[in-house]
């Protein structure tokens, strides 16, 4: 086996273990049967489970799998800070801030998004010393993950201010 094999396989494990850990946890501390919302945690956790890694192995279907990882870490993040907000209780202070709320597992979440961003660059070059090329907006550059993400979260702020 070849070493970029070998790492393949390697942040694909990383990958599973850290979408499991993640999945568990959340089926856990939101389960499905008491809340119609929590269906959304649980299917992206499946997504994450098994459909991910396994789009991630196949060569031709790796930007489904940039893809949906990236998306299913942004609405997991967008998520996830609008429950700390919603349940924040006490004096903001930056002890309140890192310890009560659920920032820890979004930087979980983004983790999980390194690990796939890092899968993708691994089968998109030959040359590992390459420069990126394309403008720092347009796929696949972080850039366009970061308009995402500001982008959804606009459009569920606005939904939750004028759905109410």
């Amino acid at each position: 086996m070849i070493q970029r094999d070998y790492i393949k396989i390697s942040l694909t494990m990383g990958l599973v273990f850290i979408a499991i850990g993640g999945w568990f946890l959340h089926m856990r501390i939101h389960p499905v049967s008491v809340d119609r919302v929590n269906y959304i945690p649980y299917i992206s956790g499946l997504l994450s489970v098994f459909i991910i890694p396994f789009l991630f192995i196949l060569k031709r279907t790796v930007h489904y799998a940039y893809l949906l990882n990236g998306m299913t870490v942004i609405i997991g993040t967008i998520m996830m800070t609008h429950y700390s907000i919603s349940n924040f209780s006490g004096k903001i202070t930056f002890s309140t801030l890192v310890l009560n709320t659920t920032l820890a597992d979004i930087l979980i979440l983004w983790a999980k998004f390194v690990f796939g961003k890092s899968l993708f660059d691994l089968y998109r070059t030959n040359d590992l010393n390459a420069k990126y090329k394309g403008k720092f907006f347009r796929y696949p550059n972080m850039g366009f993950w970061w308009i995402h993400l500001f982008a959804m979260s606009v459009v569920y702020v606005l939904g939750n201010i004028l759905i109410k």
